[in-house]
């Protein structure tokens, strides 16, 4: 697919590409980013090409991943990063936002217009929302976009040797007032019907 942009009322949403190098490998400099995301560390220069030049057009083109640069409108500056990712049999949503400017709402704006755009162009009909448990910073951006938490999923990610839980969360076309492209039957009683 040709990639697209999107925009809210203060955010550019953009493909991410080769011009944002310096400013990746400066925001992947974070202790707080590396901690809660599965970036190699240390972040190095190779990594902001790699994922760049390969991992981001690779995704558009196959239509597995989009990638979205986060530029505040006014200043031009890239304020966070989102992208929506597919997983098996559904999509994933996964974001970072630049330590300055954290405390903003960019994230949050941001995951909003990627979902209506997902679920309204290409007709996703779940996002998944996963972090490491305890990540609160993530869960309140997602909580504020309007995701439900689902619970935890229980040693479901390695990281540094160590098997680590995890918090799931969902947002469907509904919690944003959008229709399902498929008719949607949940469990009411919490049992099989």
């Amino acid at each position: 697919m040709e990639p697209v942009s999107l925009t809210t009322r203060r955010l550019l949403l953009r493909p991410h590409d080769a011009g944002d190098e310096d400013a990746v490998l400066a925001a992947c400099q974070d202790a707080g980013i590396q901690r809660w995301t599965n970036f190699p560390v240390p972040y190095e220069r190779q990594h902001a090409a790699s994922y760049l030049r390969e991992l981001v057009p690779r995704g558009w083109h196959d239509e597995t991943m989009y990638h979205f640069a986060v530029e505040d409108r006014e200043s031009g500056a890239l304020v966070a990063s989102v992208n929506a990712h597919r997983y098996a049999d559904t999509w994933g949503i996964g974001y970072w936002t630049v330590a300055e400017h954290r405390g903003r709402g960019y994230a949050t704006e941001a995951v909003l217009a990627l979902a209506t755009w997902a679920f309204t162009e290409r007709g996703v009909q779940r996002l998944e929302w996963r972090a490491e448990a305890g990540n609160r910073a993530s869960w309140a951006v997602a909580e504020k976009a309007g995701f439900v938490r689902e619970g935890t999923l229980r040693a479901a990610r390695t990281r540094g040797n160590i098997l680590r839980d995890i918090w799931i969360g969902a947002l469907l076309p509904a919690d944003l007032g959008l229709p399902f492209a498929l008719p949607y039957r949940p469990v009411r009683s919490g049992l099989p019907e």
